[in-house]
């Protein structure tokens, strides 16, 4: 093997997690919500990327409402993973519980109950993971 084909088969490093820290403050969905798009961006783009950030807001909504206690926040990370581009987006949050689906349906004009079913539509995969103090609430997306 010539050393241009060397170089040429190179493997191409995936992209790196990216993670940011937001405060118990209104402003931080929607901040979370630009971070992720910025992130997608960077990595090159992502065909799903409407669904992945509608997930980022409702995870990190959910988050604020019902994980965080006062003076404290939530830690989002976003995970690139395989070749073929998948992403899955971990919140971090030191509150008690775990976010389920509703058991009925959501009727109108219910304010609430329906980011996680929204979350469990869109993504590929979802699930809470143990962390101590409080949990983690991630979904996966594939190409």
């Amino acid at each position: 093997m010539s050393s241009r084909e060397r170089r040429n088969s190179t493997p191409v490093q995936p992209p790196s997690p990216r993670e940011r820290f937001y405060r118990r403050e209104r402003q931080s969905v929607p901040a979370a919500r630009a971070f992720a798009r910025d992130a997608l961006q960077d990595w090159g783009g992502y065909g799903r990327a409407e669904d992945v950030l509608l997930c980022v807001s409702e995870l990190a909504t959910n988050a604020l409402v019902h994980g965080v206690p006062p003076g404290r926040g939530f830690l989002l990370r976003l995970v690139p993973y395989n070749e073929d581009g998948g992403v899955r987006i971990e919140v971090h949050d030191s509150g008690e519980g775990a976010p389920v689906l509703p058991q009925q349906d959501v009727q109108e004009p219910c304010e609430g109950g329906r980011g996680m079913l929204l979350v469990s539509e869109l993504a590929d995969k979802w699930g809470v993971g143990v962390r101590r103090p409080g949990k983690i609430v991630w979904c996966e997306f594939v190409p």
